[in-house]
């Protein structure tokens, strides 16, 4: 991204559709790509993302009432709303985003002023990037600097899950809305999600993240994503008796687990054991990429996969034969779907000097055999939400 065009434009777009405004602030959060550690994090574990430099920027400017008026260039609409009449469950579409993050921060007790918005994303919807943290965590900048707000990404990041959580009704974990909030630059960030601790894992020189982009979209609220947590939560439930300090499958081991099994139904089983060995591997592929060994970082990745497809079964015909493909050629260290999973984006971990030839090769087996909109693009690791001047 340009930032200088970037900036531009957006301000530009902002001047046509705001009458009499005065310039702009702008407003970015980065979607982001997860290495791995893939429906861990409502399951209280560890996570390895990476922000992007595909991101939602937010031209902005306050208001003397308080209403919010936003404009969403990719939907060519307009919608406007009062701080003063927000209620979970009471939009639907993209502005269920931006007004489920100002009732979070209000809920939260920050004094919020309306603005004029006008919303730009080149983070693709319903690709697994997380298209709608990155548009909550910008919406929470701006909303920052409008109503004079000290920025807090770690903070930011919780409320941007309550409003996801509570107001849109989508049962997400907090990975997506910290990795668009508090990535560094360079780095991977490896979270825990229970603490939140947080360290940034560079990403070796000679390894370029390459996501590809099946071109299979599914909407996260209308998927299995709840049926899958709710799934993870009986396996809990069922362990109780045997371990009656566990929280979460954080706390469960391949032990506990083979010894709960006849407590729980097998489809529960099942999920539960892709989670129990799942949280050991970010920890795992942080470590190989400090030590920059690349080929372990992506065994994991190749294991992770096969642990989404089979055991937790949220994989798709689209991802596997992206993956696959992407196994295949020479420069490819590993590959897995990455997000949610039935559908959007898978992710691989390529040799830099061979990246240009991957993403033309396998691109091109992938076309001949699924006729989608698919798209693959090398991933820079980017910092998190900010202001741009």
């Amino acid at each position: 991204m340009n930032t200088d065009s970037s900036l531009f434009t957006i301000r530009a777009r902002f001047a046509q559709l705001v009458s009499g405004a005065t310039r702009p602030r702008v407003a970015v959060a980065p979607g982001r790509v997860n290495l791995i550690g893939e429906h861990t994090d409502y399951n209280d574990g560890f996570v390895l993302p990476m922000a992007i430099e595909a991101s939602v920027r937010i031209a902005f400017a306050p208001r003397t009432d308080r209403t919010l008026r936003v404009h969403a260039v990719s939907y060519g609409e307009t919608r406007e709303v009062s701080l003063d009449a927000l209620a979970p469950r009471s939009l639907e579409s993209w502005m269920a985003y931006v007004a489920g993050t100002a009732w979070a921060m209000e809920t939260a007790g920050h004094a919020l002023v309306g603005i004029d918005a006008v919303i730009e994303s080149s983070v693709p919807v319903g690709a697994g990037l997380s298209s709608s943290a990155a548009l909550e965590m910008a919406t929470a900048r701006a909303l920052s600097e409008a109503s004079g707000i000290a920025w807090d990404p770690f903070v930011m990041a919780r409320l941007g899950q309550k409003a996801e959580n509570d107001f849109v009704g989508v049962g997400c974990g907090i990975m997506d809305q910290f990795a668009s909030a508090a990535s560094h630059e360079g780095c991977a960030l490896l979270l825990d999600c229970r603490s939140l601790e947080t360290e940034a894992v560079p990403i070796p020189g000679d390894a370029v993240v390459v996501v590809m982009d099946t071109g299979a979209r599914r909407s996260l609220a209308g998927s299995a994503y709840n049926d899958r947590r709710a799934s993870c939560e009986a396996a809990v439930r069922a362990l109780l008796p045997l371990a009656p300090g566990i929280k979460a499958l954080r706390d469960v081991d391949d032990a506990l687990l083979a010894r709960g099994r006849g407590a729980m139904d097998a489809t529960s089983f099942r999920r539960a054991s892709h989670i129990v060995v799942e949280n050991r591997r970010p920890v795992e592929m942080a470590a190989a990429l400090r030590a920059r060994d690349a080929a372990r970082a992506g065994r994991l990745m190749n294991d992770s996969h096969a642990s989404l497809r089979d055991l937790y079964e949220v994989s798709c015909e689209e991802l596997d034969l992206i993956t696959d493909l992407a196994r295949e050629h020479s420069a490819c260290w590993g590959a897995r779907m990455t997000g949610a999973g039935f559908g959007g984006c898978a992710v691989a971990l390529v040799k830099a000097d061979g990246v240009q030839a991957f993403i033309t090769e396998v691109h091109a087996a992938y076309r001949s055999r699924i006729d989608l909109p698919s798209a693959f693009f090398a991933c820079r690791p980017s910092a998190g939400a900010r202001l741009l001047d």
